[in-house]
C-alpha cells in the first residue's frame, strides 16, 4: 500500500491503520518528515521531492486529490485499486478504467464497529493520533493558516 502524504492529519493514521492487520506500507512525505512515517511503521519511507518511480503497487490511498490522483495511477499495478478520499475527474477515472484500476470515493462516516475497532488499535499501542497543534475553536481561522504550513500530524479545534 501507498501512502501519500503520510505524515499528515490523515496519512499519519492510514499508515498505522495499515500496518495493524500486516500491509506493507510505503509512505511518501517530505524530507524532514521522513523520519516520522518511519516511527509509525511504514516499511519504506520515500521523499517525494526527489520524484523516484514507485511502480507495482497494489493499493494507493489518495488523501491529496486533483492532479494528485492521477499521478497516483502511475504506481498502482494493472487491477490494482485507487482510493482517494476526494472527488475525481473524469480523466483519471478513464486513465483508471484503460488499465483494469478500481476507483473507490470514500468519505469516513463514524460508527459504532468502526469506533471500537479504532478503540481495538489505540489500546493495543497501534495507532495514536499526533496533535501538531491545539487551538480555540474561536481562532479556527489561525487554525487554517497554520494548516498551509504543512505541519506533522492534526490540527485539533478546542472549545
Amino acid at each position: 500500500m501507498l501512502v501519500p502524504a503520510a505524515a499528515g492529519g490523515v496519512g499519519h493514521l492510514a499508515v498505522q491503520i495499515a500496518k495493524a492487520p500486516g500491509a506493507y506500507v510505503i509512505a511518501t512525505a517530505s524530507p524532514n518528515k521522513l523520519d516520522f512515517a518511519r516511527k509509525l511503521g511504514a516499511d519504506e519511507a520515500i521523499d517525494y521531492t526527489r520524484g523516484g518511480l514507485i511502480r507495482d503497487i497494489d493499493l494507493v490511498l489518495d488523501p491529496i486529490g486533483g492532479d494528485h490522483a492521477e499521478r497516483s495511477l502511475k504506481a498502482i499495478r494493472n487491477g490494482g485499486v485507487l482510493v482517494s478520499l476526494l472527488d475525481l475527474n473524469d480523466t483519471t477515472r478513464a486513465l483508471a478504467s484503460a488499465r483494469d484500476i478500481r476507483v473507490e470515493r470514500i468519505s469516513v462516516m463514524p460508527d459504532r464497529e468502526g469506533l471500537v475497532e479504532l478503540g481495538r488499535l489505540i489500546d493495543a499501542n497501534k495507532l495514536s493520533v499526533h496533535v501538531a497543534k491545539s487551538v480555540p475553536l474561536e481562532e479556527a481561522g489561525a487554525a487554517h493558516a497554520f494548516l498551509a504550513t504543512r505541519p506533522i500530524g492534526k490540527v485539533a479545534l478546542t472549545t
